[in-house]
């Protein structure tokens, strides 16, 4: 919703047949296809998953850029606005689904399979196994087949440190940018959007060295028992959270600098700004169970 948005607008606009969701959906197939081949060392699952991403962003651009071309139409009006705030508010509420079963992933290995696992009963199958987690000892001793390599656990100093503070920071300078925009000062608005934006791209190199780190000096990995697994598995379906949401900052900066939103209407700085403070609050349960607990 931007500056051309019409709240008297006396009817509900419904657009017409669109390819972008089926296109999308395409997308996302092969993302999720070359993401499972890939992890499990298939060579040209990486190649799906590149294409799949790719493939997803432009059908992304195209849709966004329909959306915007609406907006500033003014083909949207208040039943529109409050459509999309419904819309986003329970999109987020399904992330908050998606992350709280993995979080739930967790707590049922810590609290329930590693400690069934140092059974009696599981003597036979694993001698060794020492019910404790983080479950590095468990890589250190004689597993079967020799499955866990020993690896090491990644703590909280200092790449995760530092990439909370970066978070943590983003969402102060994207605050400071909305409440410039509430005020009409689009130059502040745009120079600290800038700011939060650099901010989520240096979060995502430091994720990226931090996982270097943690495979070639920790040997921590995805296959590292049940800690790797899970460790990536949060960690990454929030590095690319952290992507996405870094790709709309950058989308809404970029219309920023192209005269769109005003004071009274913005929503789609508003939505944006939802769901990073959401990644923020994630990031934040990530920092406290996975790297200090």
């Amino acid at each position: 919703m931007s500056a051309a948005t019409h709240g008297s607008t006396p009817y509900y606009f419904v657009p017409g047949p669109s390819r972008h969701p089926v296109m999308s959906s395409i997308g996302l197939f092969f993302v999720i296809l070359g993401a499972g081949q890939w992890v499990n060392g298939v060579q040209w699952g990486a190649y799906s998953l590149a294409f799949g991403l790719a493939f997803w962003l432009i059908v992304l651009f195209q849709w966004f850029r329909d959306s915007v071309h609406e907006s500033e139409a003014g083909l949207y009006g208040r039943k529109i606005d409050l459509s999309y705030r419904w819309s986003m508010s329970w999109f987020i509420f399904s992330e908050v689904m998606f992350f709280g079963a993995f979080f739930t992933a967790l707590w049922w290995a810590r609290t329930h399979s590693v400690p069934a696992l140092g059974g009696i009963e599981n003597s036979l199958i694993w001698p060794d196994f020492s019910a404790v987690w983080p479950s590095v000892q468990a890589g250190a001793t004689a597993s079967p087949a020799g499955i866990v390599e020993p690896f090491q656990t990644m703590g909280p100093f200092w790449l995760p440190t530092i990439n909370t503070a970066l978070l943590l920071t983003s969402g102060v300078t994207l605050t400071i940018a909305h409440h410039a925009l509430q005020v009409g000062n689009r130059g502040k608005t745009i120079a600290f959007m800038w700011m939060t934006v650099l901010l989520g791209v240096i979060f995502l190199i430091v994720q990226g060295y931090e996982y270097y780190h943690a495979y070639t000096d920790l040997n921590l990995k995805l296959n590292s028992g049940i800690f790797g697994s899970t460790f990536f598995m949060l960690t990454g379906f929030h590095g690319f959270h952290v992507f996405v949401g870094m790709l709309m900052l950058l989308f809404i900066t970029l219309r920023l600098q192209k005269g769109h939103f005003t004071k009274e209407r913005h929503f789609g700085f508003e939505g944006a700004a939802w769901y990073w403070h959401f990644v923020d609050v994630v990031w934040l349960g990530l920092y406290i169970l996975v790297y200090w607990m």
